[in-house]
């Protein structure tokens, strides 16, 4: 759970709501929650096909996509352009799971995940 807790607090910069034990972990970043329960057994294959986390410009998804290939994280898609104008990539966090970071026109009025280089 270390390991995913700084993926997903270090590196996307989600806010730990509650961490009542080891196995159990609660995070937030504005409109994004996520949940994360250490499993006894694997969900197995098929079980999640991804993480998606909108950003607010389509430049942002190169910053967060060259922070990524910085940190030495496993990239599934390099930045890539879709037919319905959106723009996105996609990595691996620690256990796999694969996480969309996205630009998506038609929902860039709804709160998104900041640039990358405001982190510090």
């Amino acid at each position: 759970m270390a390991r995913m807790r700084a993926f997903y607090v270090e590196f996307l910069g989600m806010a730990v709501e509650w961490e009542p034990d080891p196995d159990n972990l609660y995070l937030t970043s504005g409109p994004d929650n996520l949940a994360l329960h250490r499993a006894e057994r694997p969900a197995g294959p098929g079980a999640l096909d991804h993480l998606g986390f909108m950003v607010t410009r389509p430049d942002v998804v190169d910053l967060w996509f060259r922070r990524a290939q910085d940190a030495g994280l496993t990239i599934v898609q390099a930045p890539k352009d879709h037919r319905d104008g959106a723009r996105s990539f996609y990595l691996e966090d620690p256990d796999g799971n694969r996480v969309q970071i996205i630009h998506h026109r038609p929902l860039e009025a709804l709160p998104a995940s900041e640039d990358p280089r405001s982190r510090g």
